[in-house]
C-alpha cells in the first residue's frame, strides 16, 4: 500500500516523482506539465514477493522468463492504478484559455509544484502580460513569507486579477493579512488549510477594518479548515464592525465555540460604540461639518445670483460679450453704435418701442442683425440662466458641481445612531449576507445569540420598508455543531432564515440545506 508523506506535499514513499515541463516548452512552465512516476527498489522481486532463485535444471529458465513477463505486466498496472488514484495530487500547472489563444488565459491552477524565486521571476513577466487573467489558484506550492511578498508585488500589475486562492500553504509569520490590506484590489480570497491560528486571525481582522482604515474591495473571504478558536473569532468580529465591503465569510471547520459566536452575533445586530470609537465619530462629524461650511458660500452665491432679475443679468452679460467681440473682431466686424443701442434697448425692455412708427422697420432689421451676430452661448445667456456670462464660465461649472457633491463612501461611524442608556448604538453590520460556521463547537447558547441578532435585523428591515437599504444576513450555515437536532432555537432560526435565502426557492424541497442538521 502506498502511503502519502505528509512532510513533503508532492511525494510518496517508495515512489519518486520527477516533474518536467512538456517537450514543447522545456524551460518555462506555461502549459500543461507532465509528471513521471517510477518505482525505486533495491532489488527486483517476483509477483509473490520473493527473489527468484537461480535455475537448477532445463525447465527453470522457461519458468523464470514467464515470471518476469508477469512481473512486467503487473508493475505497470499497479502504477496506472496509483496514478489514477492520486491524479489530482500530482504536481501540475493548468490554464484556462479562450479560443485556444495562450494570451487569453483567464485562470491558472498550480498544484503541488513548489514555487521558488526563479518561478516568481517568470510570473512577474508573464502574468502582467495576460490582460484577461482573472484568477490564480495555488495549492500546496510551498510558499514562504518572503515568496508571498514577491507574489503580492506582482498583483498591482494585473488589474483584472480579482480571485486568489492560497490553500495548503502554511506560513511561519502568518503574512496572509497583507493580501487584504487597504490598498488591495482582490475581491475573492481563499485561505483554507493554512494552519491559521488566533494570532493570524488578529492580523486579518485588523486588515478588514480599524478606526483609521478599512478594506473596500474584498467581497468574499474563506478561512475554513484552520485553527481559529473563540479568541480568533473575536478578532474577526472586531474587523467586521467597521467593514462595509465583505459579503461572504466562511469559518467552517474551526474551533469556534459560544464565546466566539457571541462576538460574531453582536456585530450583526445593534452594538454599542467604545469610548475611542465615540471620540472618532465626533471628530469625523466635526470634520464633515467644516467641509460643508466651506462649500456653503458657493451655494449661497448661486442662490443669490439665481434670484437676480433676468433683465439685469442680460444687460451685464451683453456688455461683456460685446466688448469682448469688439476687441477680437477689430475693425472688420464693427457695427454702428445706433444699432448696438437699439439691440440693448430691445433686450432690456423686452421688445418695447423706443421711437416713432418711422423707426419700426429699422428696428426689425437691427434685431435680425443682432440675432445673426450673437453666437449660440450668447443666446443662451440672453434667455436668462443666472450668472452664466460666457462659454468659459459655463464650461467651468460642471467640474465645480462635481467637487461640491462627490459620491463618497460614508464612514460606518457616521451612520445613523441610537442613543440610549448613555451609550451610542450603531445598527450593526448589515452588509454581510452569508456566514458559514459549520463543523465548529457551537451550542444552544450560541444559537440564541444568532436568533436575537436575526430578529433585530428583521425588525430593522420592516421599519425601513420601501427605502433602499442594506439587506442583512441572508444565508447562515450552522450545521454539524454541538447542539441537539431537536433544538427549538434551531427550529426558530430555520423558520426565520430559510425565507430570506434567495437560493432556498431553487432547492427541491430540502429544508435542511440552509441550516444543516447538527451532528
Amino acid at each position: 500500500m502506498v502511503k502519502r508523506n505528509t512532510s513533503a506535499p508532492a511525494s510518496w514513499s517508495r515512489i519518486s516523482m520527477s516533474c518536467a515541463p512538456a517537450p514543447d516548452s522545456p524551460e518555462s512552465p506555461r502549459s500543461q506539465l507532465g509528471c513521471n512516476l517510477s518505482v525505486t527498489s533495491s532489488c527486483q522481486k517476483s509477483p509473490s514477493g520473493s527473489v527468484p532463485l537461480p535455475p537448477r535444471d532445463g525447465l527453470a529458465p522457461c519458468l523464470a522468463e514467464e515470471s518476469d513477463t508477469l512481473a512486467e505486466k503487473e508493475v505497470p498496472a499497479n502504477l496506472t492504478q496509483i496514478q489514477s488514484k492520486y491524479a489530482y495530487f500530482q504536481p501540475c500547472i493548468q490554464t484556462e484559455v479562450e479560443h485556444d489563444d495562450p494570451k487569453s488565459t483567464r485562470e491558472i491552477f498550480l498544484r503541488g509544484w513548489k514555487i521558488e524565486e526563479r518561478m516568481l521571476a517568470v510570473f512577474s513577466k508573464c502574468l502582467p502580460a495576460l490582460a484577461n487573467l482573472q484568477a490564480v489558484h495555488l495549492w500546496k506550492v510551498g510558499l514562504t513569507d518572503l515568496s508571498l511578498l514577491s507574489l503580492i508585488a506582482i498583483l498591482p500589475n494585473c488589474p483584472n486579477l480579482k480571485t486568489l486562492t492560497l490553500e495548503g500553504n502554511p506560513l511561519a509569520e502568518g503574512s496572509f493579512y497583507r493580501l487584504i490590506g487597504e490598498e488591495s484590489t482582490l475581491a475573492h480570497v481563499s485561505l483554507r488549510n493554512n494552519n491559521i491560528g488566533n494570532a493570524d486571525a488578529k492580523l486579518i481582522g485588523q486588515a478588514l477594518s480599524t478606526l483609521k482604515s478599512s478594506n473596500k474591495s474584498l467581497v468574499s473571504l474563506t478561512l475554513s479548515f484552520n485553527h481559529i478558536s473563540d479568541l480568533g473569532a473575536g478578532y474577526i468580529a472586531e474587523g467586521l464592525r467597521l467593514n462595509r465591503s465583505l459579503l461572504c465569510l466562511s469559518l467552517a471547520h474551526n474551533q469556534i465555540g459560544d464565546k466566539g459566536t457571541l462576538k460574531l452575533a453582536e456585530v450583526l445586530g445593534p452594538f454599542a460604540l467604545t469610548h475611542t470609537e465615540v471620540v472618532e465619530r465626533r471628530r469625523l462629524s466635526l470634520e464633515k461639518e467644516s467641509q460643508e461650511r466651506s462649500r456653503s458660500p458657493l451655494r449661497h452665491a448661486d442662490a443669490k445670483s439665481s434670484e437676480r432679475p433676468s433683465s439685469l443679468v442680460s444687460n451685464t452679460t451683453i456688455d461683456k460679450l460685446q466688448s469682448a467681440k469688439q476687441s477680437k473682431s477689430g475693425s472688420k466686424k464693427k457695427e454702428p453704435s445706433k444699432k448696438e443701442e437699439k439691440a440693448q434697448a430691445n433686450t432690456a425692455g423686452g421688445g418695447g418701442v423706443v421711437g416713432g412708427p418711422a423707426f419700426v422697420p429699422a428696428k426689425k432689421e437691427d434685431a435680425k442683425q443682432a440675432k445673426k451676430t450673437v453666437s449660440t452661448p450668447e443666446q443662451k445667456v440672453i434667455r436668462g440662466k443666472g450668472t452664466k456670462s460666457g462659454a468659459k464660465e459655463k464650461r467651468s461649472l460642471p467640474p465645480e458641481l462635481e467637487v461640491v457633491e462627490p459620491t463618497e463612501i460614508v464612514n460606518p461611524l457616521l451612520e445613523q445612531a441610537e442613543h440610549r442608556d448613555g451609550k451610542v448604538f450603531l445598527p450593526g453590520n448589515r452588509v454581510l449576507i452569508s456566514l458559514n460556521l459549520t463543523w465548529n463547537q457551537i451550542t444552544e447558547q450560541g444559537l440564541k445569540a444568532f436568533l436575537a441578532a436575526m430578529e433585530s435585523q428583521q425588525q430593522a428591515s420592516k421599519s425601513t420598508a420601501g427605502v433602499k437599504s442594506q439587506t442583512g444576513l441572508l444565508r447562515l450555515s450552522l450545521g454539524k455543531n454541538h447542539f441537539p437536532p431537536d433544538s427549538k432555537t434551531f427550529a426558530k432560526l430555520q423558520e426565520l432564515m430559510l425565507p430570506r435565502d434567495p437560493t432556498y426557492s431553487q432547492l427541491s424541497k430540502a429544508p435542511d440545506e440552509e441550516l444543516a442538521v447538527p451532528s
